[in-house]
């Protein structure tokens, strides 16, 4: 059961990480702010560090990890292309960043309270995530 549970969790912290860091790909070349560019690229350096360690945990358990769900992706991808047309600007980025992190931090939170029995490497490394993604969520606030 603890195995189980902690290749479950693991995987759904590597579809996050990588939705969070397509989606901060997906608008970097729309941010205006130097300030904001900045924080986002050291927040998906974030990502990858996370990734790396969570990359290992995966082959240390023989698993391929998970991709974010297509659709997810697909859907998140047309929003963020939509509203860009739209409105181009760094609130409007703050505001897709915002949505996705909230969304982030609802899942995991979920999935670290689903997946119990995982190992405490695991569920640090969703902690960590979590604490990521609010962080992220909080420095949108000022592009607002």
């Amino acid at each position: 059961m603890i195995e189980q549970d902690t290749i479950k969790l693991l995987r759904e912290c590597d579809a996050g990480i990588k939705m969070g860091i397509s989606a901060i790909d997906d608008v970097l070349e729309y941010v205006k702010s130097e300030k904001l560019k900045k924080y986002l690229k050291e927040c998906r350096d974030e990502h990858d560090r996370l990734d790396t360690k969570l990359q290992k945990l995966l082959e240390k358990y023989k698993d391929d990890g998970k991709e974010p769900n297509p659709i997810a992706k697909g859907m998140s991808w047309m929003k963020t292309n939509m509203k860009l047309v739209m409105n181009e600007s760094d609130g409007t980025i703050a505001d897709l960043i915002t949505d996705g992190c909230n969304m982030g931090v609802k899942s995991l939170n979920k999935y670290l309270n689903e997946y119990a029995a995982a190992d405490e490497e695991s569920k640090d490394i969703c902690k960590k995530l979590i604490k990521l993604e609010e962080e992220l969520a909080i420095e949108m606030r000022d592009y607002l």
